[in-house]
């Protein structure tokens, strides 16, 4: 008897709503990164309107590396919802929270939950990289959204009985 596989990694576990800007920024824009060329300029867009050409291009190499590592180093290959998905996957729960711990300098934290996704080895590397990222998108909760994240945080960031 074969046993269906279950992507544990993509089961909706909660919404963008029910979590901090910090966490709901960091998958708002993991999502967008993985979206290509086009969510990558955004994600850079946003960061240096926001943060400055070069604080601006630090954070936006430090996701860029992350999900380098991510995509090469991964003990499985990580689950993402669509950019307008109004749930989060168990996988972006994960991500949000380790940009979460690595964001309020809880280094060992981060690279606990970094040790979920890729070779111990590169816990710590990842570690540092989400503090850079997770520094920067503490510093944009201070600052205003551009008009392009604002629309895609109002779209899914309600919280519904109903899960896709």
């Amino acid at each position: 008897m074969k046993y269906k596989t279950i992507s544990r990694g993509g089961a909706p576990v909660g919404h963008p709503g029910e979590l901090g800007a910090i966490e709901a920024s960091a998958i708002i824009y993991w999502r967008l990164w993985a979206e290509g060329t086009d969510g990558q300029r955004r994600v850079q867009a946003d960061f240096h309107s926001a943060l400055g050409e070069s604080v601006g291009f630090e954070a936006v190499q430090a996701l860029a590396r992350i999900f380098d590592m991510c995509a090469h180093h991964c003990r499985r290959p990580l689950m993402r919802h669509g950019l307008s998905c109004k749930c989060i996957g168990a996988d972006e729960s994960c991500f949000a929270n380790f940009i979460g711990y690595a964001s309020e300098c809880k280094r060992e934290d981060a690279a606990l939950i970094a040790s979920l996704m890729v070779d111990p080895n590169l816990c710590m590397p990842m570690a540092d990289l989400a503090q850079t990222f997770g520094l920067a998108l503490r510093r944009m909760t201070l600052a205003p959204l551009s008009a392009d994240l604002k629309f895609t945080m109002n779209g899914i960031n309600t919280t519904s009985k109903t899960i896709h």
